[in-house]
């Protein structure tokens, strides 16, 4: 047999082999009862001093995979049940409480089977900002304080029915516990227990019965399957005695002890060099619905992630290596449900072509046997990673090593997404010694607000819009921004750049005075319209078409303010006449060092699935916008726990080889970048200043209403989407062959700015300004060294030309400049500057 056939016989063995007989054979262990029994359950032997025996679901998902469409179905089938006994309208009043952490997902497929039942599980995790509502023992388990953390106190407070989920129902104690602290605070009539398997003994078995009448309630029970485990005297003693025969200590936990050729092989798994490499998928959780039950999950949010998991098991599936024929996804201790539906999900999407099945890590000490009598055949072991409550200790994988997986798919919450899951000893580097693929999906953890935090307003104000603010039309785009036009927030360009380069001032405490162009200039402006406007209009059907090949088919466009926002407005209206789609289109601030604006993201993630949100610039020049971005989406997803946002930016140009979504690379005049103002809709640059932005503000603008009798914007729009028609063709095939190219970001531009601000003996990659944009955005708005123009290059820079020799600065060609041409802001500055105190700089 060959090494996958072992492995994947090994993975599916035990047709012809009660996996529960190995335990049975050496301590006598029965089980009796329904027919199926056997095939729910197997035996294992655990390191724990009050039991010894383990009860080991085969259609739980825990510790044996098992194809996710039969884990969560034997939930659901419960659930109708429940429903069916209950009558439809308690079971509109019902909730779900399931047992962490072996239960959870139970519990939840429970609730998804009752339809309309909100869900809760109790946690070990304890969250500050969350109280109480209750908590109890679980006698038997290794780990025994249940918290319940409801965000909403009512949830456990009404008088409908209680449906408490568990995996087994063996003594009956860890839900007499349960009932017995709730229904001290919260009485109520009836309650139903749901389990797997009905284990109790004849002496446990009318307790519930006695408990009911107790208590004044009535208490249902509802099983898949119902029997006994027979235990003989001495078992524990027994047990603890073969589980020490089996397991010899060692030093290192992962190392596999010596084996007693009387009793045959461990499973425990050998500690082995990571032999795959461990990749990231970004899932795009939606940001509105919770990880899991541990604080309550409503129908609300069960519609919700319905809605997202088709394209979270789709990213997962194109994540996926070629020629994958097995795999496992792979969840961890109470985060149950979130990786069994996204499992779920992935089995529907790549239907026959490959096998998944679905576990989780656990707490739970197993010892590990090789044989196909014995439910638990090999274990990995690594150290706990999400800092829990009770400290550090082992946890432990089951039956993956050697199941013939190809692929891995872990899926951790983000609290347990922690430097120790990522060191050599974690569980992707244990998993990557064993299987060929090891992909890494985070899940946000849902941890409700503090009631101490400041408050936010319920409601950010609406985006602004024309004619109010900009000359762009009302549907064209949205400003995320507040008005700041009242506000004096000119200053001369050198006392700027003196306040810039001294530290005195941020950038973006204030704007430069508003360049009117001459009248020369202007007819170059017109001329290079006129020239270029098919080429623009061939790069806007680009980007588009592949933002809806490859992001999102009804996306939302978010320009970033505002060099992007004319490239938005133009992408919107190829849309609309290619396509008849009418997508929304916002503009909002980004600052280099103070990132994008948090509340306008707040907006989105409140009006929009972040999932959805494609930022938009005109074009790269370094690349600082492009990490900016990636910076501050993930400092939001900290801050937030809103999660789904794509840094990566769609760009009209791509000269410095930034981002993967452009319509061209080519350096060449986009004739938005020739001036300020009066061709992006009369607003200003974007402005953060403390005195005039508070925490709960947009970024600010000013809209120069003023200069109406100059602005160019509607007929810079219209001159390119005229050219629409002509350029259908073309844009067909230029999408078709970007789409099918490799349009991996090399950062060339990085490192020719990083050249070039040595050989010039500038030492800022800051005051270094690649391509014609950024070019010409220096002539405007700082104070210009000199340009650095590529040999040969022609009408594209005879703005710049036109502009330099009009503020004096030299323009020195350059043989072999990967741009067009690259702007040096002068690396000296004079006094006198405002700085954000609104005083002078003293140097």
């Amino acid at each position: 047999m060959t090494e996958r056939a072992h492995a994947e016989g090994h993975a599916d063995e035990g047709a012809g082999a009660w996996s529960g007989s190995w335990v049975a054979e050496r301590l006598g262990v029965g089980l009796t009862g329904d027919e199926a029994l056997t095939g729910l359950l197997g035996l294992a032997l655990r390191r724990n001093p009050k039991r010894a025996h383990l009860l080991v679901s085969n259609v739980l998902g825990k510790h044996v995979p098992q194809s996710p469409s039969v884990v969560h179905g034997h939930g659901v089938a419960l659930g109708r049940r429940v429903r069916d006994l209950l009558g439809a309208e308690a079971a509109e009043r019902a909730v779900v409480l399931g047992y962490a952490e072996t239960a959870t997902g139970l519990g939840h497929s429970v609730a998804d089977g009752l339809g309309s039942a909100p869900y809760l599980h109790s946690t070990r995790r304890p969250v500050a900002t969350v109280a109480r509502a209750g908590g109890f023992e679980e006698s038997h388990s290794h780990a025994t304080s249940h918290l319940l953390l409801p965000e909403d106190p009512a949830l456990l407070a009404g008088d409908g029915p209680l449906v408490l989920v568990d995996d087994e129902f063996s003594t009956g104690n860890t839900v007499l516990n349960t009932v017995r602290a709730l229904h001290e605070r919260y009485p109520r009539k009836r309650y139903v227990v749901v389990a797997l398997v009905d284990m109790r003994s004849p002496a446990d078995a009318g307790r519930l019965d006695d408990f009911a009448r107790e208590i004044g309630a009535r208490v249902d029970l509802v099983t898949t399957a119902s029997g006994t485990v027979q235990l003989p005297p001495g078992v524990l003693e027994k047990g603890q005695e073969l589980v020490a025969r089996h397991e010899t200590p060692a030093t290192d936990p992962t190392t596999e002890p010596t084996t007693d050729p009387t009793t045959g092989p461990t499973g425990r798994v050998p500690a082995a060099e990571p032999s795959a490499t461990v990749r990231r998928v970004e899932l795009r959780w939606p940001h509105d619905v919770p990880d899991g039950g541990r604080h309550g999950f409503t129908p609300a949010h069960r519609a919700r992630l319905e809605a997202a998991l088709p394209a979270m098991a789709a990213r997962i599936a194109e994540a996926l290596p070629t020629g994958a024929r097995r795999v496992l996804v792979l969840g961890f201790e109470e985060l149950m449900y979130a990786p069994l539906r996204l499992a779920h999900a992935l089995e529907q999407t790549v239907g026959g072509d490959i096998a998944v099945r679905y576990s989780t890590t656990t707490r739970s000490p197993v010892l590990a046997v090789d044989d196909p009598g014995y439910a638990i055949r090999t274990r990995l072991v690594f150290p706990a990673h999400d800092d829990p409550a009770d400290g550090p200790g082992e946890r432990y994988a089951y039956n993956v090593a050697g199941a013939g997986f190809d692929a891995v798919v872990a899926v951790v919450d983000s609290v347990a997404d922690t430097p120790a899951l990522h060191a050599p000893d974690g569980l992707p580097a244990r998993l990557a010694a064993h299987v060929p693929h090891v992909l890494l999906a985070v899940v946000p953890s849902y941890v409700p607000g503090s009631p101490h935090a400041p408050e936010r307003p319920s409601m950010l104000p609406e985006p602004l819009r024309g004619p109010d603010f900009s000359s762009y039309a009302p549907d064209e785009v949205g400003w995320l921004l507040q008005d700041l036009s009242d506000v004096t927030l000119e200053a001369p360009t050198e006392e700027r750049e003196e306040a810039i380069q001294s530290g005195g001032a941020h950038y973006a405490e204030s704007l430069p005075v508003e360049y009117q162009p001459s009248e020369q200039y202007q007819q170059l402006f017109h001329a290079a319209l006129e020239t270029s406007a098919a080429r623009l209009a061939r790069a806007v059907g680009a980007v588009t078409e592949i933002v809806l090949a490859e992001r999102s088919p009804r996306p939302v466009l978010v320009s970033l303010a505002r060099a992007g926002t004319p490239v938005g407005v133009l992408m919107r209206r190829w849309a609309r006449f290619r396509h008849g789609l009418d997508l929304p289109h916002y503009a909002v601030s980004i600052v280099r060092g103070r990132g994008i604006d948090a509340n306008a993201l707040r907006w989105l993630a409140d009006h929009h699935d972040p999932a959805d949100v494609v930022f938009v610039d005109g074009w790269t020049g370094k690349g600082a916008i492009t990490r900016e971005l990636a910076a501050a989406l993930r400092a939001f997803e900290d801050s937030d726990g809103i999660t789904g946002f794509d840094p990566e930016i769609a760009v009209l140009a791509d000269p410095g080889s930034c981002v993967r979504t452009y319509g061209t690379r080519d350096d060449f005049l986009i004739p938005s970048a020739c001036l300020n103002s009066t061709v992006s809709g009369l607003i200003s640059r974007t402005v953060v200043r403390a005195d005039l932005v508070g925490p709960h503000d947009f970024h600010g603008a000013k809209f120069y209403r003023e200069l109406a009798g100059a602005d160019l914007s509607p007929a810079f729009l219209d001159a390119v989407s005229a050219r629409f028609p002509e350029v259908t063709e073309a844009v067909d095939t230029q999408a078709k062959d970007l789409l099918s190219a490799d349009r991996a970001p090399t950062w060339e531009g990085w490192a020719a700015v990083e050249r070039i601000s040595e050989e010039y003996g500038i030492h800022d990659v800051n005051l270094v300004k690649p391509g014609v944009g950024e070019t010409t955005r220096v002539m405007l708005r700082r104070v210009p060294w000199k340009v650095l123009a590529r040999a040969g290059a022609g009408a594209d820079l005879d703005h710049v030309r036109l502009l330099a020799e009009q503020r004096g600065v030299p323009v020195e060609e350059v043989a072999d400049l990967p741009y067009t041409c690259v702007g040096l802001i002068h690396p000296q500055y004079t006094r006198g500057a405002t700085g954000a105190d609104g005083k002078a700089v003293t140097l």
